[in-house]
């Protein structure tokens, strides 16, 4: 259950993350769900590093670190994405 967990948190901050960037991105969908994993990931890192502890309720800062870190990793990401699939008009 912790895999489909992840892969909908992927997919919500990936998504999320791309309508906050501005333009479009030319990603697939299974690669925004990586990338909002990744940054899923990447967030929760950031959080343990700053000291975050867990709470009974909602955890805003991790949740907001997280996508801070699915902006992060898509904005970069598609950056990478065009560059291996060979479209440099964009950069």
């Amino acid at each position: 259950m912790s895999w489909l967990w992840a892969i909908i948190v992927g997919l919500v901050l990936g998504v999320i993350a791309r309508a906050i960037l501005p333009g479009k991105q030319d990603i697939p969908l299974w690669l925004t769900v990586i990338f909002g994993i990744l940054g899923s990931i990447l967030g929760n890192a950031v959080a343990g590093w700053i000291g975050v502890e867990d709470t009974k309720g909602i955890d805003w800062i991790r949740h907001l670190l997280q996508l801070i870190g699915a902006v992060v990793v898509v904005g970069v990401g598609d950056k990478v994405w065009q560059s291996i699939r060979g479209n440099r008009s964009r950069a």
